[in-house]
């Protein structure tokens, strides 16, 4: 009996063959970003910033805000001790 490299040859073979093909979907900015965006604010700006405070209490439980910042503004994070 032969085995399919003889066929082929390894090289040629495809290991995932019959795998559904995973392609990532297009990168969409979160809610946060597009406020971010809209204040034009740097990163370096955030923790200052009384408007992005106001939002992201209004709207910590919804929305992504980067936890690091919830803390500093002393915000409950969920999942924090």
């Amino acid at each position: 009996m032969f085995e399919p490299e003889e066929l082929y040859g390894k090289e040629t073979r495809q290991s995932d063959w019959g795998k559904p093909e995973l392609h990532a979907g297009p990168v969409v900015p979160t809610s946060f970003d597009e406020v971010v965006k809209k204040l034009r604010l740097s990163p370096s700006e955030y923790e200052g910033s009384t408007q992005l405070k106001e939002w992201a209490r209004k709207n910590k439980d919804q929305k992504y805000i980067p936890d690091d910042l919830l803390r500093f503004w002393g915000f409950e994070v969920k999942g924090d001790p």
